[in-house]
Order: structure tokens, then sequence, then C-alpha cells
């Protein structure tokens, strides 16, 4: 089985894993060989010339021994395997092995083959079949870690993210990395374990994404840069991708401080490889504008959009170059540039179709601007437009149609029509749940939702919501995220308004705690948070530590 092992080395050298709803790019050394015949050792071909043999005597052959027909069989059936190239082919030289190989044997044939599944991706069963069967061949003893053992964890744990079993595939991702940490210790070479580790660090932010923790998901992201860096040049366009990634999965978060240096470094990267005129700039450009938005730096944020407009013109390509176009209107709306930012949306919403996404999202960031701009018959009849197309579209793009629904629910709350802006945030609600991986927006619109109820009186009826809210994004985001603080303030306020101030004390006290460390002790609503502790303390007559806060706020 050496021919096959090393075979299956080198496929370990081109594998990588695709994303769920977001993917993060993957590179040459890791990527799964789209031939596969470049995998394989092709048997030695000999040449033959011509030969007569003058003698006259008859030469007898000794015969071959049992035991090295056995072999000589045995070779020929690897070297048929290992030279098919289409999964039938492969499909039947291993039949024909089974009938002489033992199972412990077949190991590394197993688990070619889910590879090969896996990679087509037509029958994820048919390949979780095989990587089981290829761990039980080879791990049979499981205090001696080896590479294909990683392997066939890995696989594992990529076919059931596949089938959407996402605790099991994390639990045997898990597993993979721990294997590999051992295998590096142990000091093999890494230029056999690198390009496994990078997948399995990979395949680990997929899971955690699809799962909604996204913050757990920032670390491996980290991980797969690091391998990365360790294994190309420091300019390769590979590296640009990766920061670019990284800087995405930091923007999911909402942590836009933390995503600008990896913007900035992909930009760079980018720039001096392939010029200021390439598609991969404009994206680096289109992300930046949306990291200095989230710093509110909207002027940065237009100069990066603009530029990046002129690239996607350059290439033609019309519809990125539409969504540039509304993301920049957006920044002049935020900027107060309304009548500019309807302008440029006029201007876009003739280049869509009539009932498609694009339409409706132009059409609420028209309602946006003239929201701003106080006219609200006009904004209100641009939002039933929208959702006249977005109704219809919930079935084929769901969570597109939630971030939608979300967006036109703010509209209907600036024009203080409260209850129409709680239905739409139902709606969304009901579409996210459906979507394990949107679990911090499921959060972030419980929350809104529990807001808004507090807002209009309805307290009891605020506090499951903003309680599941509070845990959504504990998961999602860490418990010392500023989101948590805030809904931790909100249900202090809950509680309070119910004349429970001993639990009100519990949750501003805890809304104070994280907003410490997430905001800063100074930052305004970290003092609202205390004035809220210190009251809730009076209410309970414990005006020793009323006056104690009060003095400290």
């Amino acid at each position: 089985m050496r021919k096959l092992w090393h075979s299956l080395s080198l496929l370990a050298r081109r594998r990588s894993i695709s994303s769920f709803s977001k993917s993060y790019s993957c590179d040459a050394p890791f990527n799964r060989c789209t031939k596969t015949h470049e995998l394989l050792i092709q048997p030695n071909k000999f040449v033959t010339t011509p030969f007569r043999n003058m003698g006259t005597l008859v030469q007898k052959t000794s015969p071959i021994p049992s035991r090295q027909r056995k072999i000589m069989k045995n070779s020929q059936l690897e070297e048929t395997f290992e030279s098919a190239e289409t999964t039938e082919e492969m499909l039947k030289a291993f039949s024909n092995m089974e009938e002489v190989f033992d199972e412990r044997e077949l190991g590394l044939a197993s688990l070619k083959i889910g590879l090969k599944l896996e990679h087509e991706g037509e029958d994820p069963e048919k390949a979780l079949s095989f990587a089981n069967r290829a761990l039980k061949a080879l791990d049979k003893d499981n205090s001696n870690p080896s590479l294909p053992v990683a392997m066939c964890l890995q696989l594992l744990g990529s076919v059931n993210f596949r089938l959407k079993r996402f605790s099991d595939s994390l639990g045997y991702l898990n597993r993979a990395n721990r294997v590999l940490g051992r295998l590096q210790d142990e000091g093999l070479g890494v230029d056999d374990v690198r390009p496994v580790l990078h997948a399995v660090q990979l395949e680990l932010a997929n899971v955690k994404n699809a799962m909604g923790r996204r913050e757990d998901a920032l670390e491996n992201l980290r991980k797969c840069l690091e391998i990365k860096e360790m294994t190309f040049e420091k300019d390769s366009g590979e590296l640009g991708k990766a920061n670019r990634d990284l800087a995405e999965a930091y923007v999911a978060v909402l942590n836009f401080k933390e995503a600008l240096p990896y913007c900035l470094k992909a930009l760079e990267i980018h720039t001096k490889g392939l010029g200021q005129n390439s598609v991969e700039v404009a994206h680096d450009r289109k992300l930046l504008g949306i990291v200095y938005s989230g710093l509110e730096e909207h002027e940065k944020a237009l100069e990066q959009n603009v530029l990046a407009q002129r690239i996607l013109k350059n290439w033609n390509l019309n519809a990125d170059l539409l969504r540039a176009e509304i993301d920049a209107a957006n920044m002049m709306i935020a900027l107060g540039r309304y009548d500019e930012a309807v302008g440029t949306l006029n201007g876009v919403v003739h280049q869509t179709e009539k009932d498609s996404e694009t339409r409706a999202l132009v059409l609420v960031s028209m309602a946006k601007a003239l929201c701003n701009q106080e006219k609200f018959a006009e904004c209100k009849r641009c939002l039933e437009v929208s959702l006249g197309i977005l109704d219809k579209r919930e079935r084929i793009s769901p969570v597109e149609v939630a971030e939608a629904y979300s967006e036109i629910s703010m509209q209907y709350e600036t024009m203080n029509e409260f209850e129409t802006a709680i239905l739409l945030l139902k709606r969304t609600l009901a579409l996210l749940e459906k979507q394990p991986q949107e679990q911090h927006s499921e959060g972030s619109v419980s929350a809104r939702i529990g807001w808004l109820l507090l807002l209009t009186g309805k307290v009891q009826k605020a506090i499951p919501y903003l309680e599941s809210a509070a845990e959504r994004l504990k998961d999602s985001f860490g418990p010392k995220h500023f989101g948590v603080g805030y809904i931790y303030n909100n249900l202090g306020a809950a509680y309070l308004e119910l004349d429970r101030p001993q639990s009100a004390a519990q949750m501003f006290a805890v809304a104070k705690d994280i907003m410490d460390v997430s905001l800063g002790p100074h930052h305004a609503d970290t003092i609202e948070a205390c004035q809220n502790l210190s009251k809730a303390y009076g209410e309970m007559g414990r005006y020793e530590w009323f006056y104690c806060f009060d003095f400290i706020c």
C-alpha cells in the first residue's frame, strides 16, 4: 500500500474545504486536484526492443511460487486502483481488492474513495460510509496518532458538515486537530501536516459559523492565516485573500476596529501584485468602505467605494457595480447628503428588473433617504413596493429577505409606527429561526423586538425576547460583547418597571461589567448602566449602595 499512501500524501497537499453560506478563500497547495490522474503514481513502463533468440535449445522457465503469484496479483490490483480516474473505475477496482485484501489493508483505499466522493459532493452518505470504514481500519490503536487517521477525521467532519450534522462535524474536527497537534509535537514533517491542518482549521471555522458561534470561528481563521504565512511568500496573492477573509469575519461580528488592519493588508498585497485596476483590489476597497462605515468614518468609506466602482466599471461587472452604488447611496445618507443619495438611487433603479431583489434593496435605501427628509408618504410607498417584491422571495433568499425586513422595520420605527415595525421583525425572526448559521442575527432581532415591546409598555411580553437575545448573542459574540451589555441593561429596565428592583439590580450589574470591558468605564452607555444600577439599589432601600454607585458614576 506504499504507493497508495504516497498518492494520498499528494492529495493532502492539494485538498481544501469549501465554506457553507459564505466562502473563505483557498489556495493552490491546499486545493483538491480537479483531475484524479495528477494524484496517481503511474506504474513504470518498460520499453522492449525486438530480440531474436538464435539458440536452438528449448529454455524451460521455472514455475512461479504461489506466494510470489499472490504478491504480483495484489500489486496488479493496487496498480489498477491507482490508475483509476473516475469514481466508477475506483469502485470497481476496490471491489476486486475486497476479494484479496483484509479490512485493515483496505483502509487507505477506503479513505481515497471517501475523499473522491466528498469532493464530487453528489452522494455524501456514501462518502460517509467509506470515511467510517477507513477510520475503523486505520485507527486500531488510539494511542498511536497518524496522518491518515487525521485525514479520516477531517473527511468525517467535512461530510457531516455537508449533511448539516454540525455537532458531529465539530467532534470529528476537534479530534483531528488534536491528532495533528500530537503529530507536530512528535516532529512529523510540516509539509505533510500543514495542508491537513489548514483544511481542519478552515472547516472548524465553517462549522462554528454555521452554528452561530462566529466569535469562536475567528480563532480558527487566524490560524488559517498563520499557516498560509508560513507557507507562502509575504506578497503572495493567497495571503491577500486570507487577510480579506479574516477582515470579513471581523465585520460579521461588528468588530470593525480589528477588521481594518487585515483589510488594509489585503489591499496592499493585491495592489502590489495585481495593480490598481484588478478585481481583487475592487473587492478589497468595497470591504474597506464597509469597515470605515462601521467606524463612522463615512467620508473615507465613500472614497473607497468610488474607487471600487471605477474598477468594477472597467471590468463590466454590472451586478457588483449596482451593489456598490447602493452602498454609496447609504454612505451619502449617513453623511446627510439625502438629495444626492436619492439621485444615485434613481439612476440605479432603472437598471434593475421589476421584481428583482436588487430593486427591493434600492427602494429600501430610497425610503431611508426620504424618511430622513420627513417625506413620509413617499417613504411608505417605496416600502410597500419593496415588501411586495420581498414577499415573493422568502423561499428563494430567506436570509437576504430577512435582512431587508429588518431594515424596513427601522424605517417604520423612525416614523413611530411601532406595531408595524414589531410585525416585520417577527416575520424576520420566523425566517431566521430556520437558519442555524444566522443565530447572531436572530439574537439581534429578538433584542429589537424586546426593546420595542418595552418602549410601547408591553413589558411582560418584552422579557422573553430579551432573555432569548442575550443567550443567542453570548453564544455568537461571546459574553463580553457590547451588544449583550445593552440587552442586560434593557432587561434591568423591564424588571424595574415590574417593581422587581432586586432582579433589575442583577441585570444592571451584569450590563455594567460587560460595558466596562467592551466600551470602557467612561463611555456614556457604561455611565448610564451605572446610574441605572444606583437607581435599582435606591428602589430596594439600600441607600449605602445607592450613594456609592451614584458617586462612582
